[in-house]
């Protein structure tokens, strides 16, 4: 993190992390690619079915409501095409790459591309970065990883030949353990995380930003909000050395998710990071701003919706970049500074 020699990075990836970024170089991005949790979440709230223009529609509400106070917008060119003309004019798109969703009948929760999409269509149809989402333990077995290695390779190789930025959003798992939310999970992800990071900011994968989990549970922190059954799997100290921890781990600038928490939970990690001075560059968050409005929009649509995101919608993104603005650092401070970037043209 950070060097005394210049960091070369083509014009392309450059002008494309900065087209996500806000003027001063922090991403404040809203993520609305969620698709087959986005579809059983409405129908549940509806006591229904879900259709594929219900999630148009849905994504084109959120986008227009909330890219007015976000550097960028993440969706799929599934379902979000149509929003992505709805975003306002300064923000950003980001464009995601891979299927909804893992196989469960398969050994590893192994990813997939989207079979009609490539890098050149998805930068065709808007996209300022391509986004990808895996699964990764670095305990499965030498095959399993070796496969996720060689895909993430053949992307960051694509996203090289058309000079355009590749964010990774990685999420840590363990079968042996299952939920992800448990007080056992807890106590083994700090490393996991840390892996992840250390392992896909490797020059060999050319990958430009990472988007990462907190690195704790907040669940299972001493003393905050989020702790409310009282288990503890770190003190506060603990919990703030692990965010350092990972972040030192990783070779290049990168962000953290609200994997599925309530905004104010979210606000507390970041908080956290903040407080453990840790060099994150933004966040792409999604269900934390908008999660509370599905019921919303599957009891009273579109309207009914647009009404909730103008007001608490605005509200819980504002809350959000309110603490950016604390703690977040530009991206380009990760390799000490806009001045220690040489930027490049291709060939």
């Amino acid at each position: 993190m950070g060097t005394n020699t210049k960091v070369r990075l083509s014009s392309g990836k450059f002008s494309g992390i900065n087209a996500v970024a806000d003027e001063t170089g922090i991403i404040a991005a809203a993520a609305m690619d969620q698709r087959g949790s986005l579809k059983k979440a409405i129908a549940k709230a509806r006591g229904g079915d879900a259709s594929s223009k219900d999630l148009s529609e849905f994504k084109i509400q959120v986008t227009e409501v909330l890219t007015r106070y976000a550097s960028a917008i993440l969706l799929d060119p599934e379902y979000g095409l149509e929003a992505v003309k709805h975003r306002a004019p300064n923000a950003g798109v980001f464009l995601a790459y891979e299927k909804t969703g893992y196989d469960t009948n398969v050994e590893g929760r192994l990813p997939d591309l989207l079979d009609e999409w490539s890098v050149r269509r998805l930068v065709a149809a808007g996209a300022d970065v391509i986004k990808v989402l895996m699964y990764y333990n670095s305990q499965d077995t030498a095959h399993i990883n070796t496969t996720k290695y060689a895909f993430i390779e053949r992307i960051g190789a694509e996203c090289r030949a058309y000079d355009v930025p590749f964010f990774l959003e990685v999420l840590a798992y363990d079968d042996k353990i299952g939920e992800e939310k448990s007080f056992e999970f807890a106590r083994i992800k700090p490393t996991r995380v840390k892996e992840y990071m250390q392992e896909f900011s490797k020059p060999g994968y050319d990958v430009d930003v990472l988007k990462v989990e907190i690195p704790v549970n907040m669940a299972y922190v001493a003393g905050t909000k989020a702790n409310k059954e009282g288990k503890i799997a770190y003190s506060r100290e603990e919990a703030k050395q692990f965010f350092r921890d990972a972040a030192a781990a990783s070779q290049v600038p990168f962000i953290y998710l609200s994997a599925g928490v309530s905004n104010e939970v979210f606000l507390e990690s970041l908080e956290l990071a903040t407080e453990a001075d840790t060099p994150f560059a933004g966040v792409l968050c999604g269900r934390a701003t908008w999660q509370d409005g599905i019921p919303v929009y599957a009891k009273g649509g579109s309207t009914a919706l647009r009404s909730w995101l103008e007001d608490k919608g605005v509200q819980n993104i504002q809350a959000l970049n309110k603490v950016l603005k604390k703690g977040a650092k530009p991206w380009w401070d990760f390799y000490g500074g806009k001045d220690a970037i040489e930027v490049i043209q291709r060939a």
